[in-house]
């Protein structure tokens, strides 16, 4: 391989202004020879990969070990003479030095120089000739060698009438008239022959059948799996500090977070380590590719971090690396594309054949920016790995977004869904919907001497306002007028020189604040007030565990994608009734307190209200370090997209469901003498069925019995039996693609069954429809597990 002088345009400007023209003439005779030869080559340049220099020449390409010979000495000429033109310029430019030291020096030095220059000069051109010559012979032997191949297996590079392959001769028609269209299929050696469209098709891709005069056991044998080690809890983090890099201002606050937070991640470990009791566990190598960083994205959160701009994804994507690397796993961690496709195996070119290699990490921890990307860029791979995909996603994707056909035929087709992924395979900050799995991040911990100490330390009067961006406080001075005749108000809004307009003036404005001093103010405050934006960041989460009452305005009617700009295009229909949905509805009073701000007598005796009421510091057991832990590793130990079955061919019978009408009630319970579904997660036994009431979510249906639903145990209840079982007079059996099925239609009597699995939800609604659906139990502090499922 030959490389450039990275000081070669220097070189050049340096010659074109030193050397004579007999010098320029023959120099130019070498240079456009030597253009010549690459042109000549063609294809040998057109698959080099990123990064490789434009005289690098990739013998593998070529057929023999002859014509790889001959290249490589071909190489190693190119090599000399690049490195003597150097020597040529190096010595031209010492010559000139020489010139303006002095007359008298110039003439000792000139004539020595002179009579090697031209030597050189004399010996790169012979080179160039013998070069042009090794070249020649070359494309003859190439020639003479295809003609032979093509001739002995000519009736052996027929595409084949295969019925287990028969998209096999339309990929052959396809690549016939596009292979050039992209240069990877270069790099993979197709070179526009049968044989190497057809070896292509069968190696590289899977349409077409194996040839069976290649050999099989180099090209078809999957390499075997490396042993798994055995995954130990970490309580150092300066390792995982060095892998997350730095460059960038979203980087420096990620850090500084995990770095704030290790005490707490070790102890974290120690106890969940306990709790495990020596239970072995694999060690997975992970991918973490933080899309909305890249540069392709756009990264516009990273000018913003000093200005005030959001950090709940950087304080979530902060949390989920510290979470990953205490458990034990292996990380790699790209905030970058050229990183994302090193690490990945992209062959050169525009994204339209597969990895190179087998994928070699067991999962990927991405977002919508990220998985937009391996998109582009994986080729038929992308289909074949995105089992092993984890999608961070903020507020949640629901079945009826998720799948592509489905989104696009009954109109909830967006932006960011149908990607056909598992529901689950989506994780969101708060646990919005349990379609999705609850990733979350954690906060504060704080032992009871410093809560203590918190207590003695409140002002009773002090109010922290939520909003540290100006437009946030736009057409509020009506209630923090009120809130003013009660308690002194502190803001942390951004500005650079003039105080904000938006700010009234008996406000006092610390300005941006960091993490650690923003923590003392919330210690300090009595109430943290919010104004309905943004939407379930973890800022009130961390002032409660200050010690804080939260304070937030109740939406009437919900905001939701139909009636607000915010939620336009999310791959959700849910309806947010305030500001923070989880900390209304699982914390709630005496921390959490949700007003119409409309009604100003309302809004104004809650604030006498919260006055008078004492709270401790409250922390739910999910946020902390601790519950993190717990979470990621049962669903790194559990969950399995990739082994997932697939749905049950058309008209095929619904296996017996193994359930009992529970006494003296209506729903169903598994069977005790029924065997457990193998590797059912979470175990099937924690199943309780009820047929919702017309126009109930099952998520809420499941709520309304203090339960949680588990869109994992759809298949079980789909079938004409667990109707039977519940009862329901069922005049008919339908099965349809519905997110809204397993139900019962009323007026119609008729029941509908779920005809694709993937449209399994907990989500949604109709009027029309009572629909079945499966509960299950949860851990206390803990609703994404069962209480089995540790």
């Amino acid at each position: 391989m030959i490389t450039v002088n990275p000081d070669g345009k220097i070189m050049v400007r340096r010659c074109l202004v030193t050397l004579r023209p007999f010098r320029l003439f023959v120099l130019g005779i070498g240079f456009f020879s030597l253009c010549f030869l690459m042109t000549s080559l063609g294809g040998q340049f057109s698959a080099r990969r990123p990064g490789d220099s434009p005289f690098t020449i990739r013998t593998e390409v070529m057929g023999g070990p002859e014509s790889r010979g001959v290249l490589r000495k071909m190489s190693d000429l190119l090599e000399l003479m690049v490195k003597r033109m150097d020597t040529l310029a190096r010595l031209e430019n010492s010559s000139e030095l020489h010139r303006a030291a002095g007359e008298g020096r110039f003439a000792v030095d000139r004539l020595p120089a002179g009579t090697g220059l031209m030597e050189r000069i004399q010996a790169i051109a012979q080179n160039v000739s013998d070069i042009a010559v090794k070249v020649d012979q070359i494309l003859r032997h190439s020639l003479l060698l295809h003609s032979k191949v093509s001739e002995g297996r000519r009736d052996q590079c027929e595409a084949p009438s295969d019925p287990k392959f028969p998209d096999c001769s339309g990929k052959v028609e396809w690549m016939r008239a596009r292979w050039t269209s992209d240069p990877c299929y270069a790099f993979f050696g197709v070179d526009g022959t049968e044989c190497s469209f057809l070896i292509y098709l069968s190696e590289v891709e899977w349409f077409c059948p194996p040839l069976p005069w290649r050999n099989q056991t180099a090209t078809r044998r999957a390499p075997k799996p490396l042993p798994k080690g055995q995954a130990v809890f970490r309580s150092n983090l300066s390792h995982l500090l060095e892998l997350m890099g730095s460059g960038k201002e979203s980087l420096i606050f990620m850090k500084k977070r995990t770095k704030r937070f290790a005490i707490q991640w070790a102890l974290a470990a120690q106890r969940l380590e306990q709790k495990l009791g020596g239970v072995r566990r694999d060690q997975k190598q992970i991918l973490v590719h933080i899309g909305f960083l890249t540069e392709e994205s756009g990264d516009v959160f990273s000018p913003r971090v000093l200005k005030g701009g959001p950090l709940g994804e950087m304080v979530q994507w902060a949390d989920i690396l510290a979470a990953l690397y205490v458990l034990g796993h292996g990380l790699r961690i790209t905030v970058s594309l050229k990183e994302l496709q090193s690490n990945l195996g992209v062959p050169p070119g525009r994204g339209n054949c597969p990895l190179t290699m087998p994928l070699p990490f067991d999962l990927i921890y991405t977002d919508y920016h990220g998985l937009q990307q391996m998109k582009q860029h994986m080729g038929l791979s992308f289909r074949k790995y995105r089992c092993r995909i984890r999608v961070i996603d903020t507020f949640g994707t629901e079945p009826a977004y998720n799948h592509e056909e489905y989104a696009t035929l009954h109109g909830y087709r967006t932006n960011w869904g149908y990607w056909n992924l598992n529901p689950k395979q989506f994780m969101t900050m708060f646990p919005h919907t349990p379609d999705n799995s609850f990733m979350g991040f954690v906060s504060e911990e704080l032992n009871e001497t410093e809560k203590q100490l918190i207590k003695d330390g409140k002002a009773s009067n002090m109010a922290v306002v939520y909003g540290k961006e100006a437009s946030i406080w736009k057409g509020k001075e009506k209630f923090l007028s009120i809130l003013n005749k009660y308690m002194e108000i502190h803001g942390t809004v951004y500005y650079e020189s003039q105080r904000p307009p938006e700010v009234p003036a008996f406000v006092k404005n610390h300005g941006l604040l960091p993490q650690p001093e923003f923590q003392q103010l919330l210690r300090k405050a009595k109430l943290f007030i919010g104004f309905g934006f943004p939407y379930e960041g973890p800022a009130p989460l961390e002032a409660i565990a200050n010690g804080c009452v939260f304070l937030q305005s109740r939406f009437s009617p919900p905001h939701s994608s139909l009636n607000h700009e915010f939620f336009r295009g999310k791959p959700t229909s849910r309806e947010v009734f305030s500001q923070h949905p989880y900390a209304e509805n699982f914390i709630g009073k005496p921390h959490v307190w949700t007003v119409d701000y409309n009604n100003s007598e309302e809004f104004e005796a809650a604030i006498q209200a919260i006055m008078t009421t004492q709270v401790d510091p409250y922390l739910p057991y999910e946020y902390t370090c601790e519950g993190m832990l717990e979470r990621i590793h049962a669903y790194i130990q559990h969950q399995d997209f990739c082994a997932a079955p697939g749905p049950a061919p058309p008209g095929a019978r619904a296996p017996q469901s193994p359930f009992i009408l529970a006494p003296n009630t209506t729903h169903l319970e598994w069977a005790h003498n029924a065997s457990l579904a193998p590797g059912a997660w979470p175990p099937a036994y924690s199943l309780r069925a009820w047929l919702a009431a017309a126009g109930r979510a099952c998520t809420d249906a499941c709520l309304d019995h203090g339960l949680i639903c588990e869109p994992s145990f759809f298949p079980f209840l789909n079938s004409q039996d667990a109707f039977q079982k519940l009862q329901v007079p069922c005049d008919g059996i339908e099965s349809e693609m519905n997110h809204l099925y397993p139900a019962f239609a009323q007026p119609g009597q008729e029941c509908f069954l779920q005809k694709e699995p993937l449209l399994f939800s907990c989500a949604g609604s109709s009027t029309k429809y009572r629909r079945l659906c499966p509960c299950r139990d949860f851990r206390k502090g803990q609703v994404a597990l069962c209480q089995d499922c540790l």
